[in-house]
């Protein structure tokens, strides 16, 4: 089992601590519902320094990217950051990843925990031109600080203008709280929020600091369970559910990051005839209209005929209701009654709503 620098920390605080990707991660410290509100009110702060960092640079690293990556890389200026489906040849996803523009001839790529190793591979297999590939995860901690107080929060700690950094831009050899680090205003929760990358042997250090000077603003450490609702009610995609290597960026509901008229990249022929002829699966929120929460892989129906299963479902604190996000057949008509979803051995009512589910209070 992977251990982050905080986990000595996490145990400390009392935190219930489980395996994710093989890593010894925190899953809540109070309660998931409780870390949920506090990011929506006030602010919480995550541990994420089980992400993986990989190092793209040389004179081909944005010719690299553009052939990895389904977004457009070419058209960003220095310190933004844009977010990107990696897809196989056959339109399947590998990982979905940001990718920060350090300037013209050097990226640093953030890619999701279990993916890391694959994702390095996959670049080292595909690496063509004058550009190195580094896997430097174990040179980051990193540091997600999330809710509508996040930035008077960190304000606190820093003499730098934190409302001068943009959504999706980020700033390098900053100091907060007495330590170096590169900051960037993004997030997986729907909220306003950063997230901070440092030196491991700082982040311990750094965490403590945030803590104390969020506790008059009502900030909470926040374990990966409200991690998770947090970015359900967002629909923020989680890979592995809403996308995989048998789930197209088209059929997940990324087509917007699938940029077909920049050239030719891994995966562009097979997206290419998706968009042409129509995705065979859509994904689409709904509601239990039954008493009842949906998971993972449960089937859904539509008048009694399978049309395809759950890729998330959960109870919604912020809008008290059971919702869930589903892969489901694109030909049939989807009404306002008829669908169900398997629960067990019950089949209990749905219906469809628009999603996100939650609307997403990103400062731009």
């Amino acid at each position: 089992m992977k251990e982050t620098p905080l986990y000595k920390t996490h145990v400390d605080a009392g935190a219930k601590m489980i395996d994710f990707g093989g890593w010894m991660m925190p899953v809540q410290y109070t309660s998931i519902i409780d870390e949920h509100r506090a990011v929506r009110e006030g602010a919480g702060i995550f541990d994420v320094s089980h992400m993986g960092e990989i190092l793209i640079e040389g004179r081909d690293a944005k010719a690299f990217l553009q052939n990895i990556l389904t977004n457009d890389v070419s058209k960003i200026g220095t310190n933004r950051i844009v977010y990107s489906p990696i897809c196989y040849p056959d339109g399947g996803v590998v990982d979905d990843v940001l990718v920060y523009k350090l300037h013209d001839e050097k990226f640093l790529v953030v890619a999701n925990a279990a993916n890391t190793d694959k994702d390095y591979e996959w670049f080292l297999d595909n690496k063509r031109g004058d550009v190195e590939v580094v896997n430097v995860s174990e040179d980051y901690a990193q540091l997600a600080v999330q809710g509508p107080k996040a930035e008077k929060i960190l304000q606190e700690l820093t003499d730098y203008n934190m409302g001068g950094i943009k959504f999706f831009r980020f700033v390098e050899d900053i100091e907060i709280g007495g330590v170096n680090a590169l900051i960037s205003r993004t997030g997986y929760t729907g909220e306003d929020g950063f997230e901070l990358y440092m030196s491991p042997e700082h982040v311990v250090g750094l965490w403590q600091a945030i803590i104390e000077a969020g506790q008059k603003f009502g900030l909470m450490p926040a374990g990966l369970g409200a991690r998770d609702t947090l970015r359900f009610e967002a629909a923020l995609p989680l890979y592995g559910h809403e996308i995989s290597k048998d789930i197209s960026p088209f059929e997940g509901g990324l087509g917007n990051f699938v940029k077909l008229e920049k050239g030719n990249f891994i995966g562009r022929d097979a997206l290419a005839t998706q968009k042409e002829r129509g995705v065979p699966r859509k994904l689409v929120g709904f509601e239990m209209v039954d008493r009842g929460i949906a998971r993972e892989g449960y089937e859904v129906l539509l008048d009694g005929e399978p049309v395809g299963h759950v890729t998330s479902g959960s109870y919604s604190p912020s809008l008290d209701k059971n919702l869930g996000m589903a892969l489901v057949k694109s030909d049939y008509e989807y009404g306002d009654s008829g669908l169900e979803v398997a629960v067990r051995k019950r089949r209990l009512k749905a219906r469809l709503v628009k999603l996100p589910f939650y609307t997403k209070q990103y400062k731009k």
